[in-house]
């Protein structure tokens, strides 16, 4: 997380998808809370979860004694979210393009764009365990 924004939610969750109700609600109260438009609420809560199933699904590889840290951080002008799984991380340099012909008609992969162009700015710690997700007020 950037310097600037201060920490108003924090949740540590198993790594389970059930988890993925938790997260729900937190993006629901953040949200309220901050006043994030209503037209903008749909792609904050569809780029936080998709974060947290990577974090569950790949980074933690689905194992419930593994935890996922999930902060909120809000600025003045943005707020974000922070997502960190206990797992090694993955290259995110190299990602396959889900919009690629090859790749179109694929049920996974899509994560990290939807992410991508769903918020304002996604940002991976170096061993791509962590990320943080980035949205403008």
């Amino acid at each position: 997380m950037k310097e600037g924004f201060n920490i108003i939610e924090e949740l540590t969750l198993p790594a389970d998808f059930q988890s993925l109700v938790d997260v729900e609600n937190l993006v629901d109260r953040v949200c309220q809370t901050i006043g994030v438009q209503e037209d903008a609420y749909g792609n904050v809560l569809i780029a936080v979860t998709e974060a947290v199933n990577n974090a569950i699904s790949h980074g933690n590889e689905e194992k419930p004694d593994l935890s996922i840290a999930v902060a909120v951080g809000d600025a003045p002008s943005s707020f974000c979210f922070n997502i960190k799984d206990e797992g090694k991380g993955f290259d995110y340099h190299n990602l396959p393009d889900p919009t690629a012909p090859e790749n179109i008609l694929k049920e996974n992969g899509r994560g990290i764009f939807l992410m991508k162009n769903l918020s304002d700015e996604v940002e991976f710690n170096e061993s791509g365990n962590e990320v943080t997700i980035y949205f403008g007020k």
